[in-house]
């Protein structure tokens, strides 16, 4: 797996993760509740569980018996804790997290960089029990191909080329139901969730804190400079800009029962 761009040594790194759960965790409740599988006594795996905020609440929902893994890279901004909460420190790149063991996996926002999608993809598959329900969601930046004004346009093109180099798909969303499909899973479906959002919104700061901790590696890319991103900036902080960036692609499917 390549250096994660934003990893949690980041100054305001934790606020930026509890941020990012106050705006996506409603949208991954949903889907969740959708597939009906979490249930008192499940067993469910969050990859990439971030500050673990959907983790613990697996948990609750999977109390008194059952048992919820949050796994990731790195666990250090992890706060919560429940009885039936496992910590597990792993790359989901080396395998299975546990083969054909969980009623729910769910991973949000890490096949994007990860620099093995299919393998990636495949242990994830590999750790749903038969039956069992496999949760992705991955972004998908076309929104910003219409974006406006033309400067706000000119930044999203820098950040894009940005993220190529240093190997992170910004659309891969659009590629995991084939993916599945590939692998046999069934009753593959999905949507795609894009925010609109104006200048000083939740989202506006949200991209303002991203922006701001990856600020100095964004201008030594040399695909971005210091003007494009400061005015794109501006438009984050001015109530009268609305715009879109990432259709959220949620795709769940189910493992073929035996």
């Amino acid at each position: 797996m390549p250096k994660y761009a934003l990893g949690h040594h980041l100054r305001g790194e934790g606020k930026r993760l509890a941020l990012m759960s106050e705006l996506l965790d409603p949208m991954r409740r949903r889907y969740i509740e959708s597939l009906d599988v979490v249930k008192p006594g499940a067993q469910t795996l969050e990859v990439g569980c971030g500050n673990g905020s959907i983790s613990a609440w697996l948990a609750e929902r999977v109390s008194p018996n059952g048992k919820a893994v949050a796994f990731d890279l790195d666990m250090s901004l992890i706060e919560v804790r429940a009885p039936n909460l496992e910590l597990r420190q792993g790359d989901i790149l080396a395998g299975p997290v546990e083969r054909g063991a969980f009623d729910l996996v769910t991973a949000r926002a890490v096949l994007h960089h990860v620099n093995n999608v299919e393998a990636a993809i495949r242990n994830l598959v590999a750790s749903v029990r038969p039956g069992g329900a496999l949760l992705l969601i991955e972004p998908d930046f076309l929104p910003v191909s219409v974006a406006e004004p033309p400067e706000v346009r000119a930044f999203w093109d820098g950040w894009l080329a940005w993220s190529r180099e240093r190997g992170i798909d910004y659309y891969v969303g659009r590629t995991l139901a084939p993916r599945l499909a590939a692998l046999g899973l069934t009753q593959i479906s999905g949507t795609a969730e894009t925010a609109i959002y104006n200048g000083g919104s939740p989202w506006a700061e949200y991209w303002i804190q991203t922006i701001t901790e990856l600020r100095d590696d964004l201008i030594d890319s040399r695909k971005l400079d210091n003007p494009l991103v400061d005015k794109f900036l501006d438009h984050c902080a001015d109530p009268n800009w609305w715009t879109r960036t990432i259709a959220f692609t949620a795709v769940h499917s189910r493992a073929p029962a035996v």
